[in-house]
């Protein structure tokens, strides 16, 4: 009993366990925004008309996050060490994702005729907007947060983005009782606006002013953009199959995966929260070298792996009930996310590792597994969608995540290893 209180008071002492319990508790509550926000988009759309978004949306995810140029994580990395260089950093955040994303905007209007089905690309600026310049500057402005390691208010981000997408998708029922995808882009688009002046609004009130520096723009667009190729691998391989999908004119079979795939996100929040709380201290552990941020992934995966493998139960167990939410149309979203459900437990594995990578200057064998997981899945989609629809997919997710958290932990222990002989040849030597 004495060892439970003592462990109990642990936590209440630890600054990594309040951000995770911020985060979690913040995302929670998003959790429960974000299902009824799942429910009313369902209702609102159908399985066609929500396979359409989807399909656009996917397009617009893969390559949204180099729209910010890592800005976000340069900020997190160099801001976490002197938080002097804020204003620098703060400014080479908004100067980067205003000028990519606009450049990112013109690109996915060109190209995106000839990679997804007429329907989606239709809505396909719409969703570039929203999400190459609305949603990354309001991720970005969450790192400045979890870079003072305020996590109470990124989880306060996170939840009035997600009430107020909530309240656009109850205002669209309840007066059109059924609405297209292009009407949900504007509406989202409109979401995304008001989320991201919001978010930079804060930032600005809490710590201060801008200040622009070209030049910074520059000597850390290399670095930067290392940070968004990786973050774009993860997008593709967790975005490409409802691209492929929608590529093949697969709506409804998209609606109905995505939906499921949707779930399968949200029981993942939990599983983010202690990564996104441990990301400041990945880095500072990672100063002193590999092991040190190798042993608090280890520790972390514990406690991650554990959660995810309660939601895992949790999906296969709840699956039927998803029809009598989302309406009959989602029937198919009962096998697809009892086929996807273990996706939560593989990403416990591959964030925590990925995470020590990235915090100890490693990130160049993070993207490679990253980029390598990604060719994969494209290779995957490639050869079971046609033949076997969402349900190819599916099987090319599970491969795919579970092979990642094999890469990642594999050479994480690998380059532990070898950072612990180097330094006992060294001891020896002295």
């Amino acid at each position: 009993m004495n060892r439970i209180r003592a462990e109990f008071q642990k936590l209440r002492s630890s600054t990594l366990a309040q951000n995770a319990g911020w985060m979690l508790m913040g995302q929670g509550l998003g959790l429960v925004l974000q299902a009824g926000y799942f429910v009313l988009l369902a209702r609102l759309l159908g399985a066609a008309e929500y396979g359409v978004y989807a399909g656009a949306f996917a397009l617009v995810a893969i390559v949204g996050t180099y729209s910010t140029l890592g800005s976000g994580t340069l900020f997190l990395r160099y801001v976490s060490a002197d938080k002097t260089k804020f204003s620098i950093y703060w400014g080479n955040i908004l100067l980067t994702t205003s000028v990519i994303s606009g450049v990112m905007v013109l690109l996915l209007a060109v190209v995106a005729k000839h990679l997804v089905n007429p329907a989606s690309a239709s809505v396909v600026v719409l969703a570039a907007v929203s999400n190459c310049f609305c949603s990354q500057l309001a991720t970005c402005c969450g790192q400045v947060f979890q870079t003072f390691e305020k996590l109470r208010i990124t989880a306060t981000l996170n939840f009035l983005t997600n009430f107020f997408r909530l309240a656009a998708a109850a205002i669209m029922l309840a007066w059109l009782h059924h609405a297209s995808a292009w009407q949900w882009a504007w509406a989202s688009l409109a979401v995304s606006l008001v989320a991201a002046i919001a978010a930079v609004v804060m930032v600005t009130v809490q710590f201060g002013l801008p200040r622009f520096m070209p030049r910074l723009f520059l000597s850390g667009a290399a670095e930067g953009f290392g940070y968004s190729f990786a973050t774009s691998t993860a997008s593709a391989y967790n975005d490409l199959d409802k691209t492929m999908l929608s590529h093949y004119g697969m709506n409804v079979a998209n609606g109905i995966y995505t939906m499921a795939y949707r779930v399968v996100d949200i029981a993942t929040i939990p599983v983010l929260s202690i990564r996104d709380a441990a990301m400041p201290r990945f880095f500072r552990e990672g100063t002193e070298g590999l092991r040190k941020a190798a042993t608090l992934a280890a520790r972390l995966l514990g406690r991650a792996s554990l959660l995810a493998a309660l939601a895992a139960v949790v999906m296969f167990i709840t699956a039927p009930v998803l029809p009598h939410i989302l309406g009959h149309g989602f029937a198919g979203s009962v096998s697809a996310l009892r086929w996807l459900c273990l996706i939560p437990l593989f990403r416990s594995f591959h964030q925590m590792a990925g995470s020590a990578l990235t915090g100890a200057g490693e990130q160049k064998y993070r993207t490679a597994t990253q980029l390598t997981a990604a060719g994969a899945n494209f290779g995957l989609n490639l050869w079971l969608i046609p033949t076997h629809g969402w349900l190819g997919a599916a099987w090319a997710s599970l491969i795919t995540d579970g092979g990642l958290g094999m890469l990642n932990w594999t050479i994480l222990r690998f380059l532990a290893a070898s950072s612990k002989k180097s330094l006992a040849l060294e001891s020896a030597a002295l």
